[in-house]
């Protein structure tokens, strides 16, 4: 591990950045020409003293999915992330899912203006990468997990808590349209040995989605009118829209509400409520 180089780095893609660019506010009397490193911190999700001990060039030996915070929270191209990866001596990661996983500039500059919308960023196997403040007050954050379990689909059909994000009456509906969105997901990624995994593994241990799965129902999941239901505001009509990156892997996921609606209501004051109310409720995710 090169701690000086890594230390370098870091300060030299922190300089670049300014507030603005990754959504914060610039404020007064500024002394650095980029963000800080509290700021840097706060978007990585790693405490102050942490990050300040790497950019001493510390003895410090940050996991990969400290560097996949850090690369979003700089917002480094796919060159320098691994370049990151390298001076840390720790292997690139092997695929574009998962927590290690690298977002999309391009998707992460959209997040980083909706600022008022319930947003966030997941894979194609709808394992959650990065979401907003509006987002985390709407669903809560995504559970730390590894492995099939950070699917939310995975989740969907193996563990019932999860499906508290909705009312039971609409739950055929996700099925149904979880496993057509998974058909072309599979189709698209070819001889992919962890979609097929996921598909063995749901087959076996849930009766509904090998039913499902027959069907051979193809669609992926673009836009959606949903019912979410809140721990205080009770359910929230909102509609769901889908971006897809270039190359499908990643998906920005945004909802809204027709001005003057009920739903509209509900999201301005989820966004007074914040995450107090979400701090010990069920663990649901914005699918």
């Amino acid at each position: 591990m090169n701690l000086s180089e890594l230390a370098a780095f870091l300060k030299s893609r922190r300089a670049r950045i300014r507030p603005a660019d990754v959504g914060l506010p610039t404020g007064p009397r500024r002394r650095v020409p980029g963000l800080r490193r509290e700021e840097v911190s706060q978007l990585a999700g790693l405490s102050v003293d942490y990050y300040t001990e790497l950019e001493r060039g510390s003895n410090v030996q940050p996991s990969a999915q400290t560097l996949a915070a850090l690369a979003r929270a700089l917002r480094l191209n796919g060159d320098e992330r691994d370049h990151l990866f390298h001076l840390a001596d720790r292997p690139l990661p092997r695929a574009a899912h998962g927590p290690a996983a690298h977002v999309q500039p391009a998707l992460l500059g959209l997040l980083d203006r909706l600022t008022t919308t319930p947003a966030q960023i997941i894979t194609d196997l709808h394992e959650t990468l990065v979401q907003n403040e509006p987002a985390a007050a709407l669903v809560g954050r995504p559970p730390a997990v590894r492995g099939p379990a950070a699917s939310f689909v995975h989740r969907w059909f193996t563990d019932p808590a999860s499906r508290a994000l909705y009312p039971s009456e609409d739950h055929p509906h996700h099925s149904r349209a979880f496993v057509a969105d998974l058909q072309a997901v599979a189709a698209r990624r070819g001889r992919d040995s962890e979609v097929a995994k996921m598909v063995s593994v749901l087959r076996r241990r849930s009766e509904e989605f090998a039913d499902l799965w027959d069907t051979r129902d193809v669609a992926l999941r673009r836009s959606d009118h949903k019912r979410i239901v809140h721990p205080s505001l009770g359910v929230i009509e909102l509609d769901c829209y889908c971006l897809f990156s270039e190359d499908g892997r990643q998906r920005l996921l945004w909802f809204t509400a027709p001005p003057g609606s009920q739903g509209a209501a509900q999201l301005e004051l989820l966004l007074v409520i914040g995450t107090q109310e979400m701090a010990t409720g069920p663990d649901i995710q914005l699918r």
